[in-house]
């Protein structure tokens, strides 16, 4: 285990840095945050305006400067819903990793919310089923669960910073304009009020900078002696509205940067409080990026939520766990061997290990085109412990194992950092050559082979007469050459 590990929020509001040692559990050891307000640069397009790109990479320099002597493997980034939204996102995670020097990963709302479960519950006495609510900058995510795996989470559209542009655009607040705020947002939850208030939950636990800031002030301003109740969250309302203006708001304890979306968050707030019947809600210290250390933890050791969701898939799929295992064990041996010479890092031999473990899923629609059909059920699955980034790979990686390879469509849509998706492409070889070697579906291990790569060429040397006893082998050794041919790529077999 590293000496240090540290874990980044890239949020819609804020950016938070947390850095911390591991003895005995998790320890914390240094806390950054820079009110970055990422999701108040996104324009009418969708797209982050050069102000706000200029704010997160101050903001990533200085971060990167505190995790210089940290490995890159002890650190996790990831962005949450403003990255999500940005149609330009790809263009500035490229000069973000660059400031930070470290790999910067964007997280799906609901995987946002199993992170958040995971760091409210880090340090949690209580035993018994939980809510969880964390209102960010552009999204509110929502988590039941006991113990350490949640059993539902959702992702909503609205934040702090997002429903006040929308709302209070101009400063101002009223009554009207924070009935419109609460309707709103009483709208989005609609979808999902019903589940929730089914749910069976002892203790509901508000994490991040809204409801922290909110129970801070209810308590400071003498609003509320048991913290966020609907009662006291309606005398905060009242107080805001009688400012008139935000930045007319005066209250103790409340600092400039959360004045500024106060009104925003507040309405949520309230609307979350009325639409889920809660009578009480305590601020936890522990949200998104404590969420990430305790992830960051399992993947170091032997509990990473990776490993136990590709498992799940399978049984999900009926997929044949023993097949998917040999196939992977032979891709990630041949892309082991290949690394140097290909420039590929543990995560491609991770990734075409998984995709090897999941190449099968799309059998479960048919046969025919199965790999078309596990590459759309694998980009648009919630896959709990993957990235967006690493979700796409691993769909494009199994629609390219088999069928017509499009070489065009995977460089155009993969998101590794590399040139034009040439990462994907090579996994995909690799894991159409492993998935060839495994066609009888043999329990047998497979043939002792030497693997070497030369620029785009992989060279491949068996065991001497193994393919004249392997005719089918050859043929889908041949398939496999002429099927890559079109992507600059070659392939040697003797």
């Amino acid at each position: 285990m590293p000496q240090q590990i540290a874990a980044i929020d890239l949020g819609s509001n804020s950016f938070h840095l947390v850095a911390a040692a591991v003895r005995e559990g998790i320890q914390i050891v240094d806390r950054l945050k820079d009110p970055v307000r990422l999701a108040a640069g996104l324009d009418a397009d969708r797209n982050l305006d050069e102000a706000s790109q200029e704010r997160a990479l101050a903001c990533l320099r200085r971060f990167g400067q505190r995790l210089a002597e940290v490995p890159c493997g002890s650190v996790r980034a990831v962005g949450t819903n403003a990255l999500r939204q940005a149609r330009n996102s790809e263009a500035f995670l490229v000069r973000a990793q660059q400031a930070l020097g470290h790999r910067i990963e964007v997280v799906s709302g609901r995987e946002e919310a199993r992170l958040i479960y995971l760091g409210v519950g880090r340090d949690l006495e209580q035993q018994g089923p939980r809510l969880v609510v964390d209102i960010g900058g552009g999204s509110t995510e929502l988590a039941v669960g006991e113990g350490a795996d949640p059993l539902m989470v959702d992702s909503l559209y609205m934040g702090c910073v997002s429903w006040t542009m929308r709302f209070f655009s101009d400063g101002r607040v009223n009554e009207e304009r924070m009935d419109a705020a609460v309707t709103a947002a009483r709208m989005e939850l609609s979808a999902v009020k019903r589940r929730y208030r089914g749910a069976d939950w002892d203790v509901v636990l508000g994490s991040s900078g809204t409801i922290k800031a909110v129970d801070n002030l209810l308590r400071d301003n003498h609003l509320s002696p048991d913290g966020i109740t609907p009662e006291g969250c309606a005398r905060l309302r009242a107080r805001v509205i009688r400012a008139g203006r935000i930045r007319d708001l005066y209250l103790q304890g409340l600092s400039e940067t959360r004045r500024e979306v106060l009104p925003g968050g507040l309405a949520v707030l309230i609307a979350v409080l009325e639409a889920l019947r809660i009578e009480q809600m305590a601020a936890s210290q522990g949200a998104l990026r404590e969420g990430l250390l305790v992830d960051l933890v399992g993947r170091l050791t032997d509990a990473d939520t990776r490993t136990a969701t590709v498992e799940n898939q399978q049984r999900r799929y009926g997929v044949d766990h023993e097949q998917g295992e040999r196939v992977a064990k032979t891709a990630t041996a041949i892309a082991t061997a290949v690394s140097d010479g290909w420039m590929l890092d543990e995560r491609d031999v991770r990734l075409v290990g998984w995709a090897a473990g999941l190449h099968e899923v799309g059998t479960a629609i048919a046969f025919a085109g199965h790999h078309k059909h596990g590459a759309h059920m694998l980009e648009h699955a919630e896959l709990p412990g993957f990235t967006r980034q690493d979700q796409r790979a691993i769909s494009l990686i199994v629609r390219g194992h088999r069928g017509k390879f499009l070489p065009q469509d995977l460089a155009a849509q993969a998101t590794l950092e590399d040139d034009g998706g040439r990462a994907v492409i090579r996994l995909a070889l690799l894991l159409r050559v492993a998935a060839c070697l495994h066609r009888t579906r043999s329990p047998r291990p497979r043939p002792v082979l030497n693997a070497a790569v030369e620029d785009d060429l992989l060279h491949l040397v068996f065991p001497e007469g193994y393919l004249a006893d392997h005719p089918l082998t050859v043929m889908d050794l041949e398939r496999t050459t002429n099927a890559f041919k079109r992507a600059g790529l070659a392939l040697r077999y003797e």
